[in-house]
């Protein structure tokens, strides 16, 4: 029957639901939003952060709840990557208002660390206006921005978890931290100038001054031709004047880093923050969307012929690499110095970046002039990442602050726990359980002792925080590398995986929708399934199941290692192998001549980056580098484009691998009467017509799906782009590297893809025995 009008309505049906989420809802201002959400939506109860997940509890009329828990996905803060684990219908607990508990250390696993974040638009307006209390202070930050990765010392995020423990919040920021209205509620790396961080400036192992005078004083170092080094988030950076080309050669020197490019740090200036980079470099839509990305990376450009920038930045090179300021501290430096400034990683060349205040004193009082210090623990290391963009996207070189630690949803789950070592050079590690990999930032070369306890502490680290003991070490095929060495010294069962197989997987591991691949893998040098050198390899079908069905010819490469750093080398092994004379300039070459002849210290090698280092060597008189790949890079930077090839011819071996010679090219990359630029861009065309010439050849073979391009030599955007281009003209799609690196610190998560398909398919063969 009709109700009485005048009877009160009644009152909507109360529901009342838990909610748990998981993924990147720590360190992003996540439990701030639902509470504001929750208090939009009239919806009561509460909210809190476990070990890796947040559990909500809410209660209200049913429609409202609905809307509630599919808003917590849809608008989420835009750092936040929600997913919803489960939600179901609970008790009511009769709550009258919704609120933020304190977190509860107990609970599950499922942790994720969230990555460091650039200041945001708000706290750089902040950071301008004196207006504000936190006016000029370069520690400012809010939800949406600051230090995260560099600070947790475990989880749940909370204060008293992170390197802010120490520094008790004044009253001014309790109110902010503890007002639901306010961007930095919750925020807890929050500070200001009463309570927080403090900076100090130092010379010869004192503090001379501290907070706003510290920063003056760098600047007045800085612009008198000084070396300073500045503690920032994930580490020291040594800074100095990028247009002062004494002081740049100066760094180089103390620094012993006579090529190896250096950064630049570019003030943000004008509507879209990129008119500071216009001075100095070229930027197409897709480089200025990296350069403006909220990782702030470095970002390899070509540089701008009327750049004012010292040329020892780059010598010999036509790439800077460049960023934008990242931190406030960044923003106050440059906006007071008002230039540029050389941004170079804070350590000795090769190792990891160095985090600790005492250390930085120590280690870099030979390079720096000053130091400029700060209060803040960095409780682990983290460099910046560097990215280049090949054929429109921005393809990881270095995976580091901002990137790093990257998490990746495996398509098929690891059979156990792992941790995969990686290689020698390059280093990152990862660790995989269930369908999970996290992939370290990276680490560095593991030729020193401190680059290799950095390397044990990463994997110790990992492990801990993620709480995950893994049951089994994946590791590189070669022996000597010491993460091989480490993988055998652990107690752990170990998986040693080929080197170039790795870095297919990794490439396929990226795309797992590509049914049957055709992989090229060139790089420098790895071992081979054969006991050679590879480095010119490709390989058909999918992960766990690679068949190698092309490489390069083979030559007799003297030295070993030594080669990479001396392209004579290479250069005469191909010279000699195909039976030419060459005389290299070089001290000892007599003696070299002789023990190759007899085939002592000699290896066998079809690496495409030891040619590369020949034709350096011949065209450009190389004779030796001071970093990898220098060769190859000013051979890039000096390519001309549109230039015929020279055929290089394929015969199939005993083996059933498909070989390219090498040996049509050497006529070419001797003649000098063809100037360099010409020699180099028929080099590349030439090795990009041959990739495709061999795809074109196994397509009828072994037929594939799709054609990736992985492993070091695949970052030079000249030949990437080009071998791209030729197989799209022949309607072959082609597959580069998104997020992993394609050098060689993909080869962690490369293994951890190998060893899933791998025993996927030990599986699948015995089941079929059993049947």
């Amino acid at each position: 029957m009709p109700r009485n009008l005048s009877e009160p309505a009644a009152e909507p049906a109360v529901a009342a639901r838990e909610i748990t989420v998981f993924g990147r809802v720590q360190g992003v201002g996540f439990r701030p939003f639902v509470y504001r959400i929750a208090h939009r939506l009239g919806v009561r109860g509460s909210v809190v952060n476990r070990a890796g997940t947040v559990l909500i509890h809410v209660e209200g009329p049913a429609d409202a709840i609905a809307r509630f828990e599919a808003a917590l996905i849809a608008e989420a803060p835009p750092l936040a990557r929600p997913h919803l684990a489960s939600s179901q219908d609970c008790a009511s607990q009769g709550a009258e208002a919704f609120s933020i508990r304190h977190s509860e250390a107990s609970g599950g696993g499922d942790i994720h660390l969230p990555p460091d974040l650039f200041c945001c638009p708000d706290c750089i307006a902040e950071l301008q206006s004196p207006e504000e209390r936190r006016h000029r202070y370069p520690f400012t930050n809010c939800t949406q921005c600051g230090p995260r990765y560099t600070i947790i010392r475990s989880l749940p995020y909370d204060r008293a978890n992170t390197a802010m423990a120490g520094f008790a919040l004044c009253a001014g920021c309790r109110a902010d931290y503890d007002d639901p209205r306010d961007r930095r509620f919750h925020a807890q790396p929050l500070a200001c100038p009463e309570c927080g961080p403090t900076l100090g400036f130092s010379r010869n192992g004192s503090v001379i001054c501290q907070g706003e005078a510290a920063l003056a004083a760098t600047v007045e170092c800085l612009r008198a031709g000084g070396i300073v080094a500045v503690k920032g988030i994930g580490g020291y950076h040594l800074i100095c004047d990028a247009m002062n080309d004494t002081v740049v050669r100066r760094l180089r020197a103390r620094k012993h880093r006579p090529h190896k490019p250096l950064a630049v740090m570019v003030p943000a200036r004008g509507a879209d923050g990129l008119d500071g980079l216009r001075d100095h470099v070229s930027l197409d839509p897709a480089e200025a969307e990296a350069c403006r990305d909220s990782t702030r990376p470095i970002v390899l450009l070509r540089r701008h012929p009327q750049s004012k920038l010292s040329p020892a930045i780059a010598p010999g090179l036509a790439m800077l690499g460049v960023f934008l300021p990242y931190s406030p501290l960044h923003h106050l430096l440059l906006g007071d110095f008002g230039g540029p400034l050389v941004a170079t990683s804070g350590n000795i060349s090769g190792e990891p970046v160095i985090t600790e205040n005492a250390e930085a004193e120590l280690r870099l009082s030979a390079v720096a002039d000053a130091f400029l210090h700060h209060d803040r623990p960095i409780l682990r290391a983290a460099d910046d990442s560097v990215l280049r963009v090949i054929s429109g996207s921005p393809r990881v070189i270095r995976s580091g602050r901002g990137l790093a630690p990257q998490e990746i949803e495996l398509a098929i789950p690891v059979p156990e726990p792992v941790i995969a070592t990686g290689g020698h050079l390059k280093t990152a590690v990862a660790l995989a359980w269930d369908r999970r990999a996290v992939i370290s930032p990276h680490i560095g070369d593991l030729d020193s002792p401190r680059s290799r306890a950095a390397f044990a502490q990463a994997i110790a680290d990992m492990q801990r925080i993620y709480r995950v003991e893994p049951r089994r070490v994946l590791c590189d095929m070669n022996p000597d590398y010491a993460s091989s060495r480490w993988a055998r010294s652990s107690g752990l069962p170990v998986t040693a995986i080929q080197h170039h197989q790795a870095h297919a997987s990794a490439l396929a591991g990226e795309h797992p929708d590509i049914g049957r691949w055709l992989i090229f893998a060139w790089d420098g040098a790895g071992l081979g399934g054969d006991g050679s050198l590879w480095g010119g390899e490709a390989f058909a079908g999918r992960a766990g199941d690679w068949h190698h069905v092309a490489s390069l010819r083979r030559f007799h490469l003297l030295g070993g290692d030594r080669a990479a750093r001396q392209p004579w080398r290479s250069a005469a092994a191909l010279m000699w192998e195909a039976g030419l004379p060459w005389a290299p300039q070089h001290r000892g070459a007599a003696l070299a001549a002789q023990a190759w002849g007899k085939r002592v210290g000699t290896f066998a090698t079809s690496s495409v980056g030891r040619l590369f280092d020949a034709a350096a060597a011949l065209i450009l008189g190389v004779q030796e580098v001071s970093f990898e790949g220098q060769g190859p890079l000013m051979l890039e930077s000096i390519a001309s484009p549109d230039c015929d090839p020279v055929e290089m011819p394929l015969e199939m071996d005993p083996g059933g691998v498909l070989r390219a010679d090498w040996a049509p090219l050497l006529a070419m990359l001797t003649d000098e009467t063809l100037p360099a630029a010409t020699r180099s861009g028929v080099f590349h065309e030439s090795l990009a017509q041959m990739a495709v010439s061999q795809a074109h050849a196994l397509r009828r073979k072994v037929g594939f799906d799709a054609v990736g391009l992985t492993g070091g030599v695949f970052q030079n955007k000249f030949l990437s782009e080009r071998i791209a281009a030729l197989l799209a003209e022949r309607d072959i799609p082609v597959h580069q590297h998104r997020s992993i690196p394609a050098n060689d610190g993909g080869l962690a998560f490369g293994q951890i893809i190998e060893f899933i398909h791998a025993h996927r398919a030990v599986e699948r063969r015995q089941g079929a025995q059993i049947t």
